[in-house]
């Protein structure tokens, strides 16, 4: 149902591309990105969610000018298909480990991720933030915790959301997504050494779309690198 909502509100938005600059620029985002993909272009039309599922409704064809995908497997399969653009990299992000504000489960590594009875939320397989959290743990040689598993989300917002709301002793999440949470939920940081690359990437999906470039050129350039940075993420080549 909800890539069913997500898609009508995609195909109900102007149509962009093709050149046309009368048309606002439709810009699909992965939901890490909400509050600092706009900042590129105020005008442009934004709809955000998980990288899988606006990959599916630009395949269902949906009208979008540029796609903006936390990581490069949702971009590699649309470019076979010659639905997009060549993807290029323009920022990367670290994981860390969420917990309610409480901690009543203690959690504060890792490791403790493992501990009997602790009740864990990821993103679901192949949901960036999912695939992600799972070459994490694989890194660290924790592959137990897959066992204290209790929600599979569609993107990283549903992982906040059942942390904070407490239906979750913990999560693992974007670092950027920490401050949005506000003071519902504490973070911990994961070694580098069990950092997967996480690098976000962008395609124009319609080619020879003058708001498509733009948005490129500028999200690219000094005031996205700018803007991308106060939002927490990091260059594109940490």
């Amino acid at each position: 149902m909800r890539q069913l909502a997500l898609l009508a509100a995609a195909l109900a938005l102007p149509g962009c591309g093709g050149g046309d600059d009368d048309t606002a620029l439709v810009v699909f985002a992965a939901s890490s990105l909400s509050g600092v993909a706009d900042e590129m272009d105020p005008n442009a039309q934004f709809v955000f969610g998980g990288s899988n599922d606006l990959a599916a409704q630009l395949r269902d064809g949906a009208e979008v000018g540029i796609f903006l995908s936390a990581s490069a497997k949702p971009l590699t399969e649309l470019r076979a298909t010659g639905l997009v653009e060549a993807p290029v990299v323009f920022a990367s992000n670290r994981l860390v480990i969420i917990v309610p504000a409480k901690n009543a489960a203690d959690v504060t590594h890792i490791v403790d991720l493992t501990k009997a009875g602790v009740k864990l939320v990821l993103g679901a397989e192949g949901v960036p933030i999912g695939d992600y959290a799972r070459e994490s743990l694989e890194l660290a040689g924790l592959g137990a915790a897959l066992e204290n598993v209790v929600s599979l989300e569609e993107d990283v917002k549903g992982v906040v959301g059942k942390v904070a709301l407490g239906e979750a002793d913990a999560g693992i999440v974007y670092a950027t997504d920490v401050a949005a949470a506000g003071d519902d939920v504490l973070s911990y940081p994961i070694s580098g050494h069990f950092q997967p690359k996480v690098w976000y990437y962008a395609a124009i999906v319609s080619p020879g779309s003058e708001p498509a470039e733009r948005y490129l050129d500028t999200l690219l350039g000094a005031d996205g690198e700018a803007a991308l940075r106060s939002a927490g993420f990091l260059p594109a080549a940490s």
